[in-house]
């Protein structure tokens, strides 16, 4: 249910601009009567104009709202509040957003709330909202009385949290970072653009509402239990459903320091990705630690030198994956150290997969000689080209090393800038054999070895050679722009094609998929459910296929379903064309041990809805 504040009177001081002019047009949007109050002045606190307070309360009329302007000083809090008891009648919750240090920021607070009390008191209800600031929280150089003031308005709002409980006059406090005029003197524009007041506002109108039971207490920033999405407007609705986890301190960071709590700020706001390496601050805070010193420098010395993969089951597509890492081994390279360890991934107790990798590092040996290559011409090779971004966007699968993202931490190890982790390489390489020798199956693959080399650069072309053994693909790759091989004595084990081109129970479902492309919302909505069928041929699986007549509009695809099928059918391809062609009836073909069912037997009745048009094959 969405949250009102029809009724309700609100006063907001400083509301010309910034957080408070984001306030005062949130509440005006749901409802409430707004005093809008600015004094006018500028950045310095001079001077005075009614032209701030004005244009909002414009901008509120023009949307149909409600508010009248005040162009008093909070020094003069019962000017103010007799604005609000001329105009709407009542007082209910004002929002002090001061602009001036001392007589404004603390003195002024005091004598708008010391004006509205009573008045509150006397209506058995009210809802102060108090804006502290990080510097009076922490203390910060050279701000002894503005960083004064502003904890003076925090223990301010305690004791009238205190006192005001049994009036059901509720004041909280909240320390915002936000852009203003003030910071935007001093902050860059892209990180204001990331700081906007209307973000803010969502918070306070939770806090005032008559639903929220919070009393005296403060609000900072969270390590991110509510965060906006891309392209959308956060609501109070949104901070309202999310308030437990909110006020969940389990885990939290405790920040000491005002320059502990930006730098964290920019690390959950900033995800801005740039060519233009060595001119982005914010890479240096995309690792754990926020400069490089902070970092093991042997990082710079360590290299990826071998990965091995094998896949024991298809990678599911949710679930926890636990990862269990051994050292099998650590060899002396003469000028480098190999050390080798194996990874054992289980769902559950499930092993889905296996790892091996080797780490060397620079400094202790040779390497151990060169393999022998195959002489004749590649097989096949694929071109592909990487993204400027590809780093950025590898990243997102977990690589947390500095060497991939921070262009001063790839100086340190030798490189004009961040190279692409070599695992991304090896994704390149393994989907370029699928594409080329298992027609893009990912059920095909089974193994894959690789050993490094060298780096590629983002927006550098990978080339991979392939040379074709039964179903072992050995391949090398190599940037396409200088020739370099990035990696060498590689292989990927393909399982067997299973002879499935010869079945024609392929023409069958694909026909099946055309039809549903057209009528798919009608058959779910007449099926509404999962088949799973495995084809046999001469007694051994042939294929498997799903036809998923009960998610969006229907789809029809080789291989398992990923989640849990309601019905499962096991035939032979032979059997299956006569029962699409009416030769054989589903029945007999069941009760003769032709046709296996497992699963919601009953849902075989609706066969005849989905195999209807493809039987005139």
């Amino acid at each position: 249910m969405s949250l009102s504040f029809e009724g309700r009177v609100v006063l907001v001081t400083g509301a010309g601009g910034g957080l408070g002019k984001a306030y005062a047009l949130a509440f005006a949007e749901r409802g409430a009567s707004v005093v809008v109050n600015d004094l006018g002045g500028d950045i310095k606190g001079g001077g005075k104009s009614s032209a701030a307070a004005d244009k909002v309360v414009e901008e509120i009329k023009a949307k149909g709202g409600k508010a009248v302007a005040n162009y008093d000083s909070v020094e003069d809090g019962e000017k103010l509040i007799q604005t609000a008891l001329d105009a709407f009648g009542r007082i209910v919750s004002f929002f002090p957003i001061p602009d001036l240090i001392h007589r404004v920021h603390l003195r002024g607070s005091f004598l708008v709330t010391r004006a509205a009390w009573n008045h509150m008191k006397n209506q058995k209800y009210g809802r102060i909202i108090m804006t502290t600031s990080a510097a009076g929280i922490y203390g910060n150089f050279g701000q002894a009385n503005y960083s004064a003031a502003k904890l003076g308005l925090l223990g301010l709002a305690n004791t009238l949290a205190i006192e005001g409980g049994k009036y059901n006059i509720h004041c909280n406090t909240i320390a915002p970072v936000a852009g203003s005029r003030l910071t935007e003197t001093v902050m860059p524009p892209d990180l204001l653009e990331n700081l906007k007041s209307e973000y803010v506002a969502p918070l306070v109108l939770w806090l005032t509402h008559e639903d929220c039971r919070d009393n005296g207490s403060l609000f900072e920033r969270t390590k991110g239990a509510i965060m906006r999405h891309k392209n959308s407007h956060m609501s109070p609705e949104d901070v309202r459903d999310k308030w437990d986890k909110i006020c969940d301190f389990y885990d939290a960071d405790k920040i000491s320091t005002i320059g502990g709590q930006l730098p964290y700020t920019l690390r959950k706001t900033t995800g801005t990705y740039k060519n233009n390496w060595l001119k982005n601050d914010c890479y240096n805070h995309y690792y754990r630690g926020s400069s490089v010193t902070d970092v093991f420098c042997a990082f710079g010395q360590v290299l990826h030198g071998e990965q091995y993969l094998e896949l024991y089951k298809p990678l599911p597509t949710s679930g926890t994956l636990t990862s269990h890492t051994t050292i099998a081994d650590v060899l002396d390279k003469g000028s480098g150290a190999v050390i080798l360890l194996d990874v054992h991934a289980y769902n559950g107790d499930e092993l889905i997969c296996y790892n091996q990798y080797s780490i060397f590092v620079v400094g202790a040996g040779g390497f151990g000689g060169k393999r022998t290559r195959l002489c004749r011409a590649p097989d096949a090779v694929v071109i592909e080209s990487t993204t400027r971004d590809q780093a950025a966007l590898y990243r997102l699968s977990g690589d947390w090393n500095p060497l991939h993202i921070d262009p001063s931490f790839a100086a340190m190890g030798g490189f004009k800038e961040p190279i692409l982790h070599g695992l991304c390489s090896f994704g390149f390489a393994a989907r370029h054999v699928l594409k080329r020798y298992a027609d893009n199956d990912p059920s095909r693959f089974k193994a894959i070895k690789v050993r490094f080399i060298k780096p590629v650069l983002p927006g550098q072309s990978l080339q991979t050679e392939m040379w074709k053994e039964g179903d072992r693909v050995h391949l090398q790759c190599k940037v396409k722009e200088t020739g370099a091989v990035v990696l060498s004595g590689a292989y990927v084990d393909l399982h067997p094609a299973s002879g499935t081109g010869g079945l024609q129970s392929e023409l069958v479902f694909a026909e099946i998929g055309r039809r549903i492309k057209d009528m798919g919302a009608e058959l779910v909505r007449k099926v509404n459910a999962v088949f799973g069928w495995e084809i046999t041929k001469d007694g051994q699986s042939a294929a498997q296929w799903t036809i998923d007549l009960r998610t969006g509009s229907g789809s029809v695809h080789k291989g398992p379903y990923s989640g849990k099928v309601d019905v499962t059918f096991t035939v032979s391809d032979e059997d299956f064309i006569q029962v699409v062609q009416g030769k054989l009836n589903p029945q007999q073909a069941f009760f003769s041990g032709k046709l296996k069912i497992r699963g919601n037997i009953m849902l075989s009745q609706k066969l005849e809805v989905i195999l209807k048009d493809p039987a005139k094959l």
